[in-house]
């Protein structure tokens, strides 16, 4: 796409920490909501730019696209470029969801608060759905069958993005991975803290949140660790990686069989009800297969919030529902600590990797 010529400096507009003032439309909304950023390359005084190296695509994201064009990688490709080029950030317009992306920053501007040095080689801890992005190569290099995607190009990072730097014992690709899911660990580490006792299920726990989480709820003194999954492959995985007590195989868009499988290892059902898989519909099977005054925390960008909400109410369902935002303070290093402490958690991600 072409970029303006002027620079930040020559136009009657304030810089803002959330960057407001790269929103080009609608007017007055966040960077999430905007239909189009500017992603011009020069940088206003609290920016950041990075090289582009890699983009993590959101697992709804990537799923739907998948979906929607057949498997096709070529069309996968082209679609994400379109979205790319039509409104400068990665935000799939069906699921609303992005990513994040590793890259090398290559200018930090002089008012940066974020502690950033040129050189330093960083994944954005932040979405893609509000990250100012250009792709000058194409995607060349990616076939559109996975969900990482080498690229070359550049994004920008505003004085309230949170980046982290690329621990030098891990590869960039597992980090990337590691990073993109790191606030489900660190907020299931939190509520299940808040218990005397808890029982803890995880929906999809073969998965990057859904592992992490369960290493997290077992960290944070769980009493007991269920995991749940689909299908007996993921199942075997599981219980080779020794994250769960008890690893269970239920579909989780089946309400009644979700809460009968759950109930059949704690009949007081779960304290703490993790959700961390890609599809949509399950919110009802999180809500029965908890027990009144326990917590459900959603990871997962298929949720239905009003069907939860409301489903909570149909049931008369005494319990506390959790929005997980991908953001707690030092998310990152301690999902890289639960990789680097559990062997069973590391290999799940590189066998997806």
């Amino acid at each position: 796409m072409p970029h303006p010529v002027e620079t930040p400096s020559e136009r009657d507009v304030d810089h803002d920490p959330v960057g407001l003032h790269r929103v080009l439309e609608p007017a007055g909304v966040l960077p999430q909501a905007a239909e189009r950023l500017d992603t011009r390359r020069a940088l206003w005084p609290d920016e950041v730019r990075v090289r582009v190296e890699r983009l993590n695509l959101d697992a709804a994201s990537f799923r739907q696209l998948e979906r929607a064009y057949d498997g096709d990688g070529d069309a996968v490709r082209a679609a994400v470029l379109e979205i790319v080029g039509r409104r400068g950030k990665m935000q799939n317009p069906e699921t609303g969801s992005g990513g994040m992306l590793v890259g090398t920053v290559e200018e930090v501007g002089p008012e940066s608060p974020l502690g950033l040095a040129v050189g330093d080689r960083v994944a954005t801890l932040v979405s893609l759905t509000l990250t100012p992005l250009v792709i000058e190569d194409g995607l060349a290099g990616w076939d559109g069958h996975s969900e990482q995607v080498p690229a070359d190009g550049y994004a920008i990072l505003f004085g309230r993005s949170v980046a982290a730097r690329i621990p030098d014992d891990l590869p960039a690709a597992l980090s990337l991975a590691v990073m993109d899911v790191c606030g489900a660990p660190a907020l299931t580490a939190r509520v299940v803290r808040q218990q005397e006792t808890a029982t803890v299920v995880v929906v999809g726990g073969a998965g990057k949140s859904g592992s992490l989480s369960l290493a997290a709820a077992r960290d944070a003194g769980a009493t007991t660790t269920i995991g749940v999954v689909p299908n007996q492959a993921e199942a075997d995985l599981l219980r080779d990686a020794g994250l769960a007590d008890h690893v269970l195989v239920a579909d989780a868009r089946d309400p009644v069989a979700l809460s009968e499988a759950v109930r059949s290892v704690d009949p007081g059902r779960a304290h703490v009800t993790v959700v961390c898989v890609d599809v949509p519909g399950c919110e009802g099977g999180a809500i029965l297969s908890t027990r009144d005054g326990g917590t459900i925390v959603f990871f997962s960008m298929a949720t239905s919030f009003s069907a939860a909400a409301l489903g909570a109410e149909g049931l008369a369902a005494d319990v506390t529902m959790l929005v997980g935002n991908g953001y707690a303070p030092g998310h990152a290093d301690y999902a890289l600590s639960l990789l680097r402490g559990s062997g069973g958690v590391r290999k799940l991600f590189e066998r997806r990797l």
